[in-house]
């Protein structure tokens, strides 16, 4: 039987995120169609709350244009036995067009993991930058039961 769940505050799900880790990011598309979801990596500028993403775009990718895009962004992970999550929703924005000082500064903060799941040498790969001000973040993490 699951065990069952809480809240967590904002300092539990900073302490959760860390400054990297890796999820699902669950991009918006017409209402015919399910969302466009792929797993990445991410950054996460606690000062800020802020997610920073590396994405590959380029010809061949199925994502389409990024910046102003709804989305929503699922990590997770099991901590001392117990399952913990953390949901963020909200929009993309592109850090060279919107307020890029400000996301350089984030940058410098937080590490984005580089997987190798292209299949080319990541250097062949077209990225783009894009970060996410949750309009919403949430945390969930199972409770301790007593026995």
């Amino acid at each position: 039987m699951a065990e069952p769940t809480i809240e967590m505050d904002r300092e539990e799900v900073d302490q959760f995120l860390g400054t990297s880790g890796t999820g699902v990011i669950s991009l918006s598309t017409t209402s015919a169609d399910p969302p466009h979801s792929v797993p990445v990596s991410y950054g996460y500028d606690v000062e800020e709350g802020v997610f920073y993403f590396r994405l590959a775009v380029g010809p061949d990718s199925e994502k389409g244009e990024l910046g102003g895009r709804p989305v929503s962004f699922v990590t997770h992970d099991s901590v001392d036995e117990r399952y913990q999550s953390v949901v963020a929703r909200g929009h993309l924005s592109d850090i060279e067009e919107e307020q890029p000082q400000e996301a350089l500064e984030g940058l410098e903060r937080v590490h984005i993991p580089l997987f190798d799941i292209f299949g080319q040498q990541p250097g062949t790969v077209e990225f783009e930058f894009v970060r996410l001000v949750p309009d919403e973040l949430t945390g969930r993490k199972e409770q301790a039961t007593r026995t």
